[in-house]
């Protein structure tokens, strides 16, 4: 078995950067979460050992960089969001014991995407001498050194990978502006007494919301997510409180039905998945050899995330069974003051990571469309892109005020493919050349990755489209 550092691509293509090759990476201005080098072009030259000598971690710039602890906190934070919330919902769907095994399960492949990810990432940076990588440069990377019948597509595949980050991160903003506003409106209607609907109060958090695009540098965010783990921390803590406090087996079952288990996939994914954090995280710490290996930022990250969630799911379903809601915290009791202090809690809690949540796909259009704007407006045209791109996530928000459908709907489409199948494609690629392994089990195990996803995309989608069109009817 060869690890994929060893990776080599044979006649692989070297990558030019800016006007020439050997210009130091400290030549470069870099923004952060963006590579520093831009690929120009393409030739031909036959594979030069010297290359491994290259490291790219030494060639980063440390400005603004994140410690381990920071990096931990913000990946955390992008996975304990709403999804986690959601979990007794999609227990339901799968069932007990199904959909129990099912989560630690889908836990470990999302896990193995990202590392296989993320050392592509790596290799691919030593391969062109490039100090850092964003995913879809990664992804472009892939096919530029992949076989010669793939080179074709490299620019395709870049430009594919940031319009679904983009689609996939604006999706996820929106279910978290129907998150806030959804416990908001069961506290203030139940203490007020009055009926006011969740589009009101959506529209209440138009302020809160822009002003939390307009953050420009993660590091900035960490105060807030360190804010936001803390809410999310004591909410579910008293959460926990209820469901342990509530368990029973009554109204159970233990497989779901057949209609049902796309969805659960698909809610799941959504819940664990947030690959698109995952490269501008790791761009950004000052020492990022700490971010894999054993334990490594991604392993922590992950064993307590899927420890959570499948926790909170199973629970959750024995505690609610079939009366499982979109989010847990809708089926706690309003009129307990412990039961408001959640909802106001997580909803603060997920309302700070909005921030983090949509620096993804902000970045990525900001780069796209700051050379089309005079250098003079730069910052009064950035602040306007982000103002309009938060108004997409309101009016999305207020055409959708449903949280289940629209959770599974976004799993099934985006991160399905983000999170299983881009990473599953780009380690065969890059490993194509002699470097699948034993039997080609490299191969064999991406081309199950692609089943899997593709089954989550297509099945998820279509009963998440269905259970939509029924609400409105």
């Amino acid at each position: 078995m060869m690890p994929l550092e060893s990776c080599a691509f044979g006649n692989v293509p070297t990558l030019i950067m800016g006007k020439n090759t050997k210009q130091s990476a400290t030549d470069n201005p870099m923004q952060e979460f963006s590579s520093s080098t831009k690929i120009a072009a393409v030739t031909i030259g036959d594979y030069n050992e010297k290359d491994e000598l290259y490291n790219p971690f030494e060639h980063r710039d440390k400005k603004d960089s994140n410690s381990d602890v920071g990096a931990l906190t913000h990946l955390l934070k992008s996975s304990l969001g709403t999804g986690i919330l959601a979990m007794p919902s999609a227990i339901k769907n799968g069932g007990l014991l199904f959909g129990g095994i099912g989560t630690i399960i889908i836990g470990f492949i999302c896990a193995h995407c990202v590392h296989i990810l993320v050392r592509s990432s790596h290799v691919l940076c030593r391969r062109t001498k490039t100090p850092r990588m964003s995913y879809a440069e990664t992804a472009e990377a892939a096919f530029l050194c992949g076989p010669k019948a793939v080179r074709p597509f490299a620019n395709a595949s870049r430009h594919f990978v940031n319009a679904a980050l983009c689609a996939t991160y604006v999706g996820g903003a929106c279910v978290y502006v129907v998150f806030i506003a959804t416990s908001i409106m069961q506290v203030a209607n139940h203490l007020s007494g009055m009926e006011i609907s969740v589009r009101m109060y959506i529209l209440t958090l138009i302020p809160a919301v822009i002003l939390l695009g307009q953050v420009r540098n993660l590091k900035y965010m960490v105060p807030f997510s360190m804010i936001a783990n803390l809410c999310m921390l004591v909410g579910f803590s008293i959460t926990l409180y209820y469901i342990f406090s509530g368990i029973h087996t009554s109204n159970i079952k233990l497989i779901g039905s057949v209609q049902q288990l796309p969805t659960f996939f698909a809610t799941v994914i959504f819940a664990i998945e947030g690959i698109g954090v995952v490269m501008p995280v790791e761009n950004s710490m000052r020492n990022p050899h700490h971010f894999l290996g054993c334990p490594g930022v991604l392993n922590i990250t992950m064993t307590v995330v899927v420890s959570l969630y499948a926790i909170l799911g199973v629970f959750g379903y024995l505690t609610y069974g079939e009366a499982a809601r979109g989010s847990i915290t809708l089926n706690l009791p309003i009129e307990e003051v412990l039961g408001q202090t959640v909802k106001v809690l997580i909803a603060l809690a997920v309302l700070f990571t909005y921030g983090l949540q949509f620096f993804v796909p902000l970045e990525i259009i900001w780069n796209f469309i700051k050379d089309k704007c005079s250098h003079k407006y730069q910052g009064l045209c950035e602040t306007l892109m982000r103002i309009c791109m938060v108004m997409i996530t309101i009016v999305v928000a207020l055409l959708v005020p449903d949280l289940e459908p629209f959770i599974s709907l976004v799993g099934a489409i985006f991160f399905s493919i983000l999170g299983i199948s881009i990473p599953a494609v780009v380690e065969t690629i890059s490993c194509w050349d002699g470097h699948l392994g034993l039997f080609k089990w490299r191969l064999l195990k991406n081309t199950m990755l692609l089943v899997f996803s593709l089954f989550a995309l297509v099945f998820g989608s279509w009963i998440s489209i269905i259970q939509i069109i029924e609400l409105y009817k």
